[in-house]
């Protein structure tokens, strides 16, 4: 999921450099929330981990 993430950043910011303005912030945009849905993933596999070794 993070290399989703960091695939749209990528074409974000491609599409930033030749002009793509409307490009750009939808794929900023889409990583962005790809980014928190991993960082919430993330954060819920380590309670979970946590929680199991207890």
């Amino acid at each position: 999921m993070l290399g989703w993430a960091l695939t749209f950043l990528v074409i974000a910011i491609i599409a930033g450099v030749f002009g793509f303005g409307g490009i750009a912030a939808t794929s900023a945009g889409i990583a962005q929330v790809i980014f928190v849905v991993f960082l919430i993933l993330f954060a819920i596999s380590l309670i979970a981990g946590l929680i199991r070794r207890a």
